[in-house]
């Protein structure tokens, strides 16, 4: 049970640290200076790849047995599941300007201002929302079993950032991360 907890735990901090790099580089591209995109994208592409394809979806399974303990979780739960839909739209839309960007299209400042101001807000505000109200309810109700369910439901892959082994796509971003810790 600890261990399932630790790592729900260590994957928002990872998850805040790259929202951290974008909204650095953000602030970069607000001063009127010039951001590195390809690291913004980086990060974002990561956020979309890997919370949406293996966190989130555990997440999904430990909320479910965690309304089976308790189902007035329901509306909560309901939320925060629609809350992974609207930061995965809103990571999508932030992406495709990103790649616009980086291949020096035309996209207004305030587009891409807003996007990253969205799809940054919102993916903090969700992670703290789970960190505060969600984690420690499924560290105290869920059992060895709902914690076997959760970790079977969605098979567990390679961290291409913070894994043993980073992807070379993302061996800057890693760099990076590594030196503002």
């Amino acid at each position: 049970m600890g261990e399932a907890v630790d790592l729900w735990q260590a994957e928002h901090t990872n998850f805040l640290r790259l929202i951290e790099v974008v909204e650095k580089e953000m602030n970069t591209f607000h001063n009127g200076d010039h951001p590195d995109y390809d690291l913004m994208r980086n990060a974002v592409q990561y956020l979309r790849h890997f919370p949406d394809r293996y966190h989130h979806p555990r997440e999904e399974v430990a909320f479910a047995r965690l309304i089976g303990h308790r189902p007035m979780l329901q509306s909560e739960v309901n939320l925060l599941i629609r809350e992974h839909q609207f930061i995965a739209a809103a990571g999508d839309e932030l992406l495709a300007h990103l790649e616009e960007a980086a291949l020096d299209a035309m996209v207004s400042r305030k587009t891409l201002e807003d996007a990253a101001s969205t799809y940054l807000r919102a993916y903090r505000h969700h992670i703290h929302s789970e960190d505060r109200d969600i984690l420690p309810l499924a560290e105290k109700l869920l059992t060895p079993d709902d914690w076997r369910a959760v970790a079977y439901a969605i098979p567990g892959a390679r961290d291409p950032l913070f894994g043993q082994d980073a992807s070379e796509q993302y061996r800057e971003l890693r760099r990076l991360i590594a030196i503002q810790s």
